[in-house]
């Protein structure tokens, strides 16, 4: 039974070939020295080949820069052109299509309703003039500017200063306030 458990449990790696194994053997016993000749010479070609396309490539960069520049192009330039493009496309797809409508009806219903609102308060300020409360601090207001254009331009005789014409119209207002009937806003009130 022992020997049993020892099989299952041995840590013995597989006898199979892998890439470590196989990066071991030497190959270069297994070719001709005509091949090896002939494969170190495609080998340097190879080198050279790579050498002169990196080469190549550079100088054809360079020049794609300097062409770019001739004609205006640079990175800021690509980047909006390539945003444009994007932007484009995107307007394109359906579902902002149906978001610019949505927003579009959206923002038609709302000037709509401030429209209305604007309206409702114009014709709200239109019934407070017509008010007779507004009607009576009209007069009022037009008896004190009257009462200090006739005292400061020439009603005054004795040429007084302002504070006359200032208690005179004090007075004047407060006698048209005795001639209007005033009605108390509190029960306690007192008038005038």
């Amino acid at each position: 039974m022992e020997g049993q458990a020892r099989g299952l449990l041995e840590t013995d790696s597989l006898h199979e070939p892998d890439e470590e194994t196989i990066s071991r053997i030497d190959l270069s016993s297994m070719i001709s020295e005509e091949e090896r000749e002939e494969l170190k010479i495609e080998l340097v070609k190879l080198e050279d080949e790579i050498t002169t396309l990196r080469q190549v490539l550079t100088a054809k960069e360079k020049h794609l820069v300097e062409i770019k520049q001739k004609l205006g192009m640079n990175l800021m330039n690509e980047l909006k052109q390539n945003f444009s493009k994007g932007w484009h496309e995107m307007q394109t797809t359906t579902a902002y299509k149906k978001t610019h409508e949505t927003l579009s009806h959206a923002g038609q219903k709302a000037t709509a309703a401030f429209s209305n609102v604007g309206t409702a308060i114009s014709k709200k300020f239109g019934d407070m003039r017509n008010s007779p409360t507004f009607k009576s601090f009209e007069e009022r207001v037009e008896t004190t500017v009257t009462s200090l254009k006739t005292k400061v331009v020439g009603g005054a005789p004795s040429g007084g200063n302002f504070e006359e014409v200032l208690s005179s119209t004090a007075h004047a207002s407060a006698q048209s306030a005795a001639a209007s009937p005033r009605v108390p806003e509190k029960e306690g009130e007192l008038r005038c």
